[in-house]
């Protein structure tokens, strides 16, 4: 068993999800995955199960319903990870977005010293590739808006390529988040600052899909932009000592 988990959630993802595994396999750190499948009709579970007869120690499959969306998934496979002995825990995405050879880069900056590693998209200038001019700027803008209104200094807040450390995962009550699409990857972020633990920016470049459906939509987008105010006025009343 490796020290380090990388969750995947998907949903119809049958285009990317071998290749990704493989991928991931292939590095020269070992890390086990748990996919966490909302009940893809295109078979992408099946293939995961096929795959775990091949990697039948490093490959985990969860199984849920239905699509009931990111931040649930991801908080589904937070708590797998705690109840076993895994240090570093891991978010990317199934469509090669994130470059899984970064996966080892957001590990090293948290044994350096990180509590939360963020693959960030701007933090070197603008590193996103093949996204239509209006996307770059929406998330770029999101990212402004999210700094002006909370007043953390990240510069990718809505990032979705990110390597915690264990305590920072048993500290959040995960009761608490409260936001299920992308707004979820700002509110973690945010959370674990005002903890005070450690987040470090490492700069990657974005990919968008070729393979697959982008699953952003304008209601996910209106999550993100009124939680955003409603997270922080929340936070006036929360104690976050730990």
């Amino acid at each position: 068993m490796s020290d380090s988990l990388v969750i995947i959630p998907t949903y119809n993802e049958k285009e990317n999800i071998e290749k990704i595994i493989r991928k991931v396999f292939s590095l020269n750190y070992v890390f086990d995955l748990l996919i966490i499948d909302d009940g893809s009709p295109d078979g992408t579970a099946e293939i995961v199960k096929r795959l775990q007869l091949e990697f039948p120690n490093q490959l985990h499959l969860e199984q849920r319903a239905g699509k009931l969306g990111l931040g649930t998934a991801y908080i589904h496979g937070f708590n797998w990870a705690l109840k076993r002995a895994y240090q570093y825990v891991f978010e990317m995405d199934a469509d090669f977005s994130h470059n899984p050879k970064d996966l080892i880069r957001l590990h090293e900056a948290c044994v350096n010293g990180a509590d939360l590693a963020i693959g960030s998209r701007y933090v070197k200038g603008v590193n996103v590739v093949n996204w239509p001019m209006g996307r770059v700027l929406m998330s770029y803008f999101a990212s402004m808006y999210v700094r002006f209104i909370t007043g953390i200094t990240i510069q990718d807040a809505t990032a979705g390529f990110k390597c915690y450390r264990r305590k920072v995962l048993e500290t959040i009550p995960m009761e608490k988040i409260k936001f299920v699409g992308y707004a979820f990857q700002i509110e973690m972020k945010f959370t674990a600052i005002k903890y005070g633990f450690n987040v470090v920016e490492v700069p990657i470049i974005f990919t968008d899909r070729t393979e697959g459906t982008s699953k952003m939509s304008t209601r996910i987008f209106r999550e993100a932009f009124l939680g955003v105010i409603q997270m922080k006025v929340n936070s006036w009343f929360r104690n976050y000592k730990h």
